[in-house]
């Protein structure tokens, strides 16, 4: 796990050695262990390396290859690295899964992608070919950004490295602005910066005297596996692929834990890690003062029964707020997520762990988030398009009147769209602020077209293969490639790599993944979330675990931001006010709204504003 840049164009080398080292500066929390640089005439590569695979100074970055004609820097793991050395002919000098992703390319060439089991964002330098190489990883797990301004290109883990390289204006990309009030992010491959892109999952970009070329290597619907029919065989299948992703994410030659939210993904992961480790599992969890928001009880419940080091993050209110402007200076690129991965890395990081396992992606993958059954029921109510809209439109006033909230409102925008179909209903019901709010928080109220929308649009083309998988699987691929690729995936590193903390996602692995979105919805049942998962676990987890109501990682923000955190909020606030695109009065309506408990206005209606804010004056965005 490291940070890596890189530069192609510059002439001059000593200015190209510059600008790489001031990005590399910039991402030093990413790699506190060593950094090094590459630059000859007209390439420039970047590096700063966090240990985690082979310890050993042979293992730095730059890492060449042995005849000097290949030059790589690499940021993820290779969790298969020791079963593809063992296909590889080549004269190894080290045990760093980096050596064994060089020495592929050049045994497979391009292909050599597809047989990568891990989380990556890479730039290979080719000297034979006169190539660059950048390439992501199938899920989007580790990012990488890029700009071009003529003949020069530039790249970084991070915005703030392609800010340091002078090619990159400090200007906010206002066409965006809609789209993140909407959503609390931006849809890759758009960012909130004006000229920064960031390169999709399953993509690379290859640059040689022909240009700039950019290329899709893998695709979530399109890999899809075949899978049986039977469900006792499906459940076995999950068991393996599982506790197999789970066991390879172990490998590592430092310290490691587990996030411990009391939750069936984080428990089951935890629970397949003490099953195959010799020693017992560090895990961690954050409680509060406020009982309605702790989970504490169901982690000690795992916690005992899997005989692990158990380790409480008592978080108040001053503590919190202690931790806020360094959560937020941290946020690489702003969304309506994060401080609290911000927390629980932090303590992780301070007992001596430098990698750490998540439950990520068990909801996306396993129908846990109500969408699921919002989206089936929806399915089911499409005859009700068949009334007139003025009807539905009365419905849907009443509906509002006699159950005021954020929920009815939701409900009741649903009840007037014209299809009732995962296109049309999806895009709304991950929608944070309304159009109508959207249009008031704008100085000018003309919006884009909602981007979430166009891209299911495309993901689900009848002539498609994401059209052909089951409906729920649909749901699972506009889940994966917005919210959890767009702001938890994001959050997460950025979040965790402000500590040179690695964060490993055991539900990511691509073979789980094709699998899962295989299996047929009656298999899956919806009524019951993640019941295919909680079954394939057999009685692995106790059934307080798997009855009990989903709360989600959630800090009790409501009570924080009236109180302990309420100027802080109106700072953030205040800088948005002051920006052109803003309608000034706009923003206080909703912070006021927000204050007097309109059952309209919730807290992360408003934090992603007062993030947007802050963001804006830690980055010096104009």
């Amino acid at each position: 796990m490291c940070g890596i840049n890189g530069i192609i164009g510059v002439r001059d080398t000593l200015d190209a050695s510059l600008r790489i080292a001031r990005m590399n500066n910039k991402l030093a929390h990413r790699g506190p262990d060593a950094e090094g640089a590459y630059v000859v005439e007209g390439i420039a590569l970047g590096h700063r390396r966090l240990s985690i695979i082979d310890t050993s100074n042979a293992g730095n970055q730059p890492f060449h290859s042995f005849d000097g004609k290949q030059t790589l820097v690499f940021n993820g793991e290779i969790y298969n690295y020791r079963e593809l050395r063992n296909e590889l002919n080549y004269p190894f000098s080290t045990g760093s899964d980096t050596e064994v992703l060089l020495a592929a390319y050049r045994q497979w060439g391009m292909s050599f992608l597809n047989k990568l089991n891990g989380m990556f964002a890479f730039a290979l330098w080719d000297e034979e070919q006169r190539q660059l190489i950048i390439a992501r990883d199938r899920l989007g797990i580790k990012p990488l950004y890029y700009c071009q301004k003529g003949a020069l290109f530039a790249f970084s883990s991070e915005m703030r490295g392609l800010l340091e390289s002078g090619l990159v204006e400090r200007k906010m990309n206002t066409a965006v602005i809609d789209e993140y009030l909407r959503y609390q992010t931006v849809h890759a491959p758009r960012t909130i910066l004006k000229d920064v892109y960031v390169l999709e999952p399953g993509h690379y970009i290859l640059s040689n005297d022909s240009g700039l070329e950019t290329r899709k290597w893998w695709g979530l619907s399109e890999n899809a596996t075949p899978v049986s029919a039977n469900r006792t065989e499906n459940l076995t299948d999950i068991f393996n692929l599982l506790q197999d992703s789970v066991s390879l994410r172990m490998r590592a030659d430092v310290p490691f834990g587990a996030f411990l939210s009391g939750g069936i993904d984080s428990s089951a992961v935890v629970g397949l890690m003490a099953s195959v480790s010799t020693q017992p599992i560090e895990t961690f969890s954050v409680t509060f003062d406020e009982k309605a928001f702790s989970e504490a009880s169901y982690a000690e419940l795992i916690a005992k029964r899997f005989n692990t080091n158990h380790n409480e993050i008592r978080l108040t209110a001053d503590d919190f707020m202690n931790d806020v402007p360094h959560a937020l200076a941290a946020m690489d690129h702003p969304s309506g997520d994060g401080p609290n991965t911000y927390v629980v890395s932090k303590v992780t990081k301070a007992s001596g762990v430098t990698m750490a396992l998540s439950g990520l992606g068990g909801d996306e993958l396993f129908a846990g988030y109500p969408v699921f059954g919002q989206a089936t029921d929806m399915l089911s109510k499409r005859w009700l398009t068949s009334f007139p809209k003025f009807l539905r439109r009365i419905a849907a006033e009443g509906m509002k009147l006699s159950q005021p909230g954020i929920a009815t409102a939701k409900k009741a925008e649903a009840l007037m769209l014209d299809y009732f179909d995962l296109e049309h209903f999806y895009p709304l019901s991950r929608q944070t602020l309304t159009d109508k709010q959207t249009k008031s928080l704008l100085a000018q109220s003309t919006l884009h077209a909602n981007p979430v929308k166009k891209q299911l649009i495309e993901l689900l083309d009848p002539k498609g293969p994401g059209f052909k998988l089951p409906y729920l699987s649909q749901v699972s691929l506009a889940e994966i490639t917005t919210y959890m690729q767009n702001v938890l995936l994001r959050d997460t590193d950025q979040m965790s790599m402000s500590h040179a903390l690695e964060v490993r996602v055991p539900f990511l692995d691509h073979r789980l993944v094709s699998y899962v979105l295989s299996v047929s919805d009656p298999h899956k049942y919806p009524h019951t979330p993640k019941k295919l998962l909680t079954d394939a676990l057999g009685t692995l987890l106790p059934r307080e675990i798997i009855d009990r109501p989903k709360m989600g990682f959630t800090l009790p923000w409501d009570i924080w931001m009236r109180s302990t955190m309420k100027s802080y909020c109106e700072e953030g606030l205040q800088r948005l006010k002051e920006h052109p695109a803003f309608n000034p009065q706009g923003i206080q309506t909703l912070w006021e709204q927000f204050e007097n408990r309109n059952p309209h206005v919730s807290f992360s209606r408003v934090w992603a504003l007062v993030v947007l804010g802050h963001w804006m004056k830690n980055n010096r965005i104009e």
